[in-house]
């Protein structure tokens, strides 16, 4: 197994950073920042995981907007 330590994602599932988005932005302003449906259609935590499992490219910015989030300045 290889060690990720300087991987800032290591640890945190899914299910945090979506949640914690939707904590930070709220689900409108979420969807605005990153515009797919399942953020801006009845969202919930669960659709948008089902969705966001099967969507590589959606995922991928997801983590990028909780790593900007997180970490403005980087």
């Amino acid at each position: 197994m290889t060690e990720q330590k300087n991987n800032p994602l290591h640890g945190l599932t899914l299910e945090t950073i979506v949640t914690r988005l939707a904590d930070h932005y709220g689900w409108e302003a979420l969807g605005k920042q990153i515009s797919i449906r399942c953020f801006q259609a009845d969202p919930s935590v669960k659709s948008s995981l089902k969705f966001l499992r099967k969507t590589p490219w959606a995922r991928e910015k997801v983590e990028q907007l909780y790593l900007n989030t997180q970490f403005p300045n980087q």
